[in-house]
């Protein structure tokens, strides 16, 4: 990654109150964290939210996309109406056990914020505290707190339940905790920053029988494993060399008995890509090759596969906003040289509306765990830079003259 427009300035009131700000967000973090709540089922959650924005002064709107809601915030002397910008959180945790050991961990059994929507939803609720209390913008910023990031689609959710049609953004930006950077680092990019998630199942049939007794039989095992290994190639072989993609069979289900060939074999895995025609090329000759290999082997194979979330890709002048935007309150902004194969459904948001994606480093001294890891914590140290960044981006982009 490279810096960005670096520019040396002494702390700004902005920096200097969201620091204040953020002991309080921290104690509320942590309540989210000790209890998280999976896909849809964020009740708890968004209650805690909704009564917060409400004590700031903060109009509120609940149920949208299911358990989604907006806090809506007018510039000062009551602007109203005008150019709104939408700042994004998302709220979902995943189905892990966690076990990090914290005195805040998860109370909820199978179930933990270990990917940092807790320190996402901090971030976003001290920059409302701020905006609320200052209102040095013109318009409205609109407070997204998104449900169901993790692999059910909130975003999408939202958009269809009238979310812009309602609350219609200029821009829309969201940040994602990376603990690969160091904590408060801020770092994005123009155009893809994070891959497309697309997932498939392969289902081989041949026809079962004694182990002993392979020509008697179709094996279906060595036709999955040919599957697996030439899947392998397709991204070598059959892809521009100049493009970015990855497959992973992740999945082999198959048999019951040392000595019996099984009749059918269950292969599933994901593919990431960046560029929508490399995604319709690399299905396609995934497909093609599934259905050749199981016909040489004599067997049959059904192959189904699903498109999760596509490519999030940066509006260009809204990345450059959020380096801006970085490198005034901190004196650097990092451009990420390239994008990150996991995949993020705030690509649905910036298909509706121009907007940047961006990370907030996490790290917690030389390693953190990864994003997903069971011990997983959210580092506390970062939420003064996202939820600092958030309120700047409001103000800047919400100026009479923006920035």
């Amino acid at each position: 990654m490279s810096p960005s427009r670096p520019v040396s300035t002494p702390q700004s009131p902005l920096l200097a109150r969201i620091n204040e700000l953020a002991a309080d967000m921290r104690e509320v973090r942590r309540d989210l964290h000790r209890h998280p709540e999976l896909a849809y089922v964020e009740n708890r959650t968004a209650a805690v939210v909704a009564k917060l924005l409400r004590e700031w002064g903060i109009e509120v709107h609940e149920g949208i996309g299911k358990t989604g809601l907006v806090g809506v915030i007018d510039g000062g002397s009551g602007s109203g109406g005008g150019k709104a910008i939408g700042l994004r959180a998302d709220m979902d945790a995943l189905p892990i056990q966690e076990t990090s050991g914290a005195p805040h961990a998860s109370v909820n059994a199978g179930v933990a914020h270990s990917c940092g929507h807790d320190g996402h939803m901090a971030m976003l609720l001290c920059a409302a505290r701020y905006l609320a209390e200052t209102r040095r913008f013109t318009g409205r910023v609109h407070l997204l707190f998104q449900p169901a990031e993790e692999g059910l689609a909130g975003a999408k959710a939202m958009i269809e339940d009238g979310l812009f049609k309602r609350f219609p953004c200029a821009e829309v930006y969201a940040l994602h905790n990376w603990p690969t950077l160091p904590a408060g680092t801020i770092a994005t990019r123009a155009g893809p920053i994070m891959g497309a998630s697309d997932r498939f199942t392969i289902t081989v049939r041949g026809v079962g029988g004694h182990a002993a007794l392979p020509h008697l039989a179709t094996d279906a095992v060595l036709c999955a494993a040919q599957i697996v290994t030439g899947a392998h190639t397709l991204i070598a072989r059959r892809i521009d060399p100049g493009a970015t993609a990855v497959l992973s069979i992740t999945r082999i289900q198959g048999g019951t008995s040392f000595n019996a060939l099984p009749a059918e074999v269950q292969l599933s895995g994901t593919v990431r890509t960046f560029d929508p025609a490399v995604q319709d090329k690399l299905e396609a000759t995934l497909r093609e090759w599934v259905d050749l290999t199981a016909k040489a082997a004599g067997c049959s194979a059904s192959f189904e596969y699903r498109r999760i979330y596509p490519a999030t890709v940066n509006d260009p002048a809204c990345a450059q906003h959020a380096l801006d935007a970085a490198g005034a309150l901190f004196g650097e902004a990092l451009r990420a040289e390239s994008p990150a194969a996991t995949a993020e459904d705030f690509a649905f948001m910036l298909q509706q509306v121009p907007g940047a994606y961006i990370w907030v480093g996490s790290r917690k001294g030389e390693s953190s765990p990864s994003l997903h890891h069971p011990s997983f914590d959210f580092n506390d140290e970062a939420l003064p830079a996202g939820a600092a960044l958030l309120a700047s981006l409001a103000e800047r982009r919400l100026s009479p003259s923006p920035l």
